[in-house]
């Protein structure tokens, strides 16, 4: 059965393009329907596919509406229409299984939960039409070929945990009796070979990685500036105006950021104004935000604290609650990678660059520990190998 609607779910309903419903399972047939403009309405349905709009949000809470939808039921199952409460379903689309059952729970329950139905809907909007019970091993079979070895080609590990979102919808869809049995469960979960070397950047792919971002920032600057000139000349309206030493956009503070606190992405991209103590010099990841979920704080160095400076300074700390009012950078990474001339190097490897650069400093590694985040030392004792040095005047201490 799909999952119950919760003070919480509703008050994170969220506009989008097109009205869209959330359904409760608490009350069969209660639903929240949110409308691109905001609006949100309580709506109750049964046989048949009539229904009554009861109210909006702002008049009635969950519970009364959850009352009025049991009151509006009984009165049509005692006037003779076919009970609600009677019907059952036997299967549904994939499209049905992510607006009705899967993103409201995930929502809910998971941290970023929007982020898998969203997956899915992109990456398989071909199946969204589709049955659930009718997905199967040699449809995705093919699709794993494809994902892997066509023109648009990804990694392995990208399509694993593309396919990884998709069953465990299905799997979820099996709890709520949607389905009786997860049609891929005959197909292997799909990984990718984890990567045995921490990957850093040397001093010259740094160097190149920060020309990139200069470039980058530098021609969006400069094309604001033309488009803005043209735009006078034929008397349009005009784009604001970019500093000539500022940034095109989010991309260079993000990065700057990430080299200089070892952050992860979902960290930075969740990180609010009031998180930063301009004073102290200190950056607070909330529990809420942090993969280990345990706050941490992390000191701000010279060029941490002028990055976030100058980009407060140019968007304004109160025009948006968070820092980077964005929800990914895989494409602008991806460009950046790829102008910088630099291989085999993922976003996160910024955090590994970012420890490497502490050990080599002579930091050791419960202290690096504490920065990065990580619940206990092993996963820090990666970046052992990094600190030669240390160790040998640590063992060298046994024979003074």
């Amino acid at each position: 059965m799909s999952s119950a609607l919760t003070k919480r779910i509703v008050l994170a309903a969220e506009r989008r393009d097109r009205p869209y419903e959330l359904r409760d399972a608490q009350v069969r047939g209660l639903i929240l329907r949110v409308q691109p403009s905001g609006h949100e309405a309580w709506i109750v349905t049964w046989a048949h596919g009539k229904r009554r709009t009861l109210g909006s949000v702002e008049h009635l809470s969950l519970d009364q509406a959850r009352d009025q939808a049991r009151q509006a039921v009984a009165e049509y199952v005692q006037s003779g229409l076919p009970a609600l409460a009677k019907t059952k379903p036997t299967s549904c689309t994939l499209e049905t299984l992510l607006n009705d059952h899967f993103e409201p729970w995930a929502v809910a329950e998971l941290k970023g939960g929007r982020q898998y139905p969203d997956r899915i809907r992109s990456v398989f909007p071909w199946l969204l039409r589709r049955q659930i019970i009718e997905i199967d091993v040699p449809t995705m079979e093919r699709w794993w070929r494809g994902r892997v070895t066509g023109p648009d080609a990804v990694t392995k590990a990208t399509a694993a945990r593309d396919f990884a979102c998709l069953r465990s919808a299905l799997s979820r869809a099996v709890e709520w009796k949607l389905i009786e049995t997860n049609p891929l469960i005959g197909m292997r979960q799909r990984s990718a070979a984890s990567r045995k070397v921490v990957r850093f950047l040397s001093p010259d792919e740094e160097a190149m990685l920060r020309a990139a971002l200069a470039a980058r920032d530098l021609a969006g600057v400069e094309g604001r500036a033309n488009a803005n000139a043209a735009r006078r000349k034929y008397r349009q309206a005009v784009l604001p105006d970019l500093p000539m030493d500022g940034y095109v956009d989010h991309l260079t503070p993000v990065v700057l950021t990430a080299i200089n606190t070892g952050m992860r992405r979902g960290e930075l991209l969740s990180m609010s104004w009031a998180d930063i103590n301009w004073e102290a010099k200190m950056l607070t990841i909330r529990a809420e935000n942090a993969k280990s979920g345990r706050q941490r704080h992390i000191p701000l160095n010279v060029e941490a604290m002028e990055v976030l400076q100058r980009w407060a300074g140019q968007v304004g700390e109160r025009r948006a609650r968070k820092v980077f009012d964005v929800t990914d950078i895989k494409k602008g990474w991806g460009k950046l990678i790829a102008d910088a001339r630099i291989e085999e190097f993922r976003f996160h490897d910024l955090r590994h660059h970012f420890a490497s650069r502490l050990v080599r400093a002579g930091v050791d590694l419960n202290t690096v520990r504490e920065l990065l985040g990580h619940a206990d030392i092993t996963m820090t004792l990666r970046y052992a190998h990094l600190a030669p040095d240390t160790l040998a005047a640590a063992v060298a201490k046994l024979a003074a």
